[in-house]
């Protein structure tokens, strides 16, 4: 199974704006990336009158759509935590969370004082970085949030040099 790393932080403080600066200097190294975003209120990647949206209505726990290069897969689950997700990506060399601020991941999380008064994990034992756009008391490694490089470096040394 590859290392787990989840960017997390608190609604609006630009996760998924790292995660797609991350994604394209881990890739430019040869590492493959696998992503799985936490959507806490629920999603439907199916639409209504659809054939995949009618077979899960019909009664199907897995749907999938392939076409060529690539495949979508619907799959009903009990539960949405890492443990029953990161089976779905033991052909990457990294998978990157956005969310899952509870569970036991190594975290990074980002901070961003214009909109938020306190960071969000800064208690929690599995967090290793944090990057923000404003100096903090933390004792875990701080990085600016341009630091694209020297995190992607970070992470790198600590996830797959030495997981």
């Amino acid at each position: 199974m590859p290392p787990v790393i989840s960017i997390v932080g608190k609604s609006e403080s630009g996760k998924t704006t790292l995660i797609e600066r991350l994604i394209p200097e881990l890739k430019r190294r040869g590492y493959r990336i696998g992503i799985v975003k936490h959507a806490h209120h629920g999603f439907d990647m199916d639409r209504k009158g659809k054939d995949s949206y009618r077979h899960r209505q019909a009664g199907a726990d897995t749907v999938m759509i392939a076409s060529p290069g690539q495949i979508a897969m619907i799959k009903s689950v009990p539960n949405e935590g890492l443990d029953d997700l990161i089976p779905y990506f033991d052909d990457m060399d990294l998978l990157i969370t956005e969310g899952f601020k509870r569970d036991r991941a190594q975290k990074i999380e980002i901070f961003r004082n214009e909109r938020h008064q306190h960071p969000a994990c800064l208690e929690d034992d599995t967090l290793i970085a944090v990057v923000s756009d404003t100096p903090l008391d933390v004792t875990v490694p701080q990085f600016a949030t341009t630091d694209i490089q020297e995190i992607t470096e970070f992470i790198v040394a600590r996830c797959l040099l030495h997981p």
